[in-house]
């Protein structure tokens, strides 16, 4: 597979995920009642725990990225400003029969991990190439290790998207974000949130500051999956952020890699 190899195919009948389970069924290789499904959360992490293998390379590691997904979108913005995108392959899945090669690519990864997997596939996926195995599929854990030793960052020198100092508001954005600005969140809350937005951003250029952080890459993910939502649409800061952000290459790339299908 070529170094960034990415599998697109149509975004139609797509829904937005936390993280997207993919129906394994048409090539399950046991019955469902007989299953030994994967736990939910697959959460290894490169350079911790080297016995097994899992330290830092270029070229060895591959994304498995859904389609419509915001933590997709995450992942595929991320690897641009890290300039990771030729050291760490990507592959859009969608299902069994958009992207067959891709899933089944991903359903062999998932049963490396797991003797006799039977359960659903999870994207997004970190896979290590070498072994065939999934690393993790907790997005969190993902997004650390690409800004963490997969970019050349360490303690000692940290990347720039995730500031040691920052590292706790990113965080606690990041949860109102899942909770709050979402197409199915409650009303109340939305325009809550946009306009604690819409506040920081009256005298910073980003959400954190002066310096653009892996806090602008989760708001803009949420903006953008927010459609042409009203409550949006009455706060001309937070569009023109938005359309900043969104003619930044590393953000340009992603929503090509990854196309959100926003609501409204």
């Amino acid at each position: 597979m070529p170094e960034t190899a990415s599998r697109p195919s149509s975004s139609a009948n797509s829904r937005p995920c936390d993280q997207i389970s993919l129906p394994s069924a048409a090539l399950r290789l046991k019955p469902a009642t007989a299953s030994s499904a994967l736990p939910h959360r697959v959460d290894s992490r490169i350079g911790v725990g080297l016995a097994g293998g899992f330290y830092p390379a270029p070229h060895r590691y591959e994304l498995y990225l859904a389609q419509s997904c915001p933590p997709s979108l995450r992942i595929a913005i991320t690897l641009g400003l890290l300039g990771l995108r030729d050291s760490v392959a990507t592959t859009l899945v969608a299902d069994a029969a958009r992207t067959p090669d891709a899933f089944a690519s991903l359903r062999r990864a998932y049963e490396a991990t797991e003797h006799h997997f039977d359960g659903p596939l999870t994207a997004p996926a970190l896979c290590d190439r070498w072994s065939g195995r999934i690393v993790s599929n907790h997005t969190p854990a993902i997004l650390r290790d690409l800004a963490g030793l997969l970019s050349g960052h360490t303690t000692t020198c940290p990347s720039t998207l995730c500031p040691p100092p920052l590292a706790a508001d990113i965080e606690a954005l990041r949860e109102l974000l899942d909770r709050a600005v979402t197409p199915s969140a409650p009303a109340s809350e939305l325009v809550a949130a946009l306009e604690l937005l819409d506040c920081r951003l009256s005298s910073h250029a980003y959400v954190l500051g002066e310096s653009l952080t892996a806090a602008d890459v989760d708001v803009w993910t949420a903006l953008t999956g927010l459609g042409r939502s009203r409550a949006l649409g009455s706060r001309p800061r937070l569009l023109d952020y938005k359309r900043r952000l969104g003619g930044h290459p590393a953000f340009r790339h992603g929503s090509d890699l990854v196309p959100l299908i926003a609501a409204g």
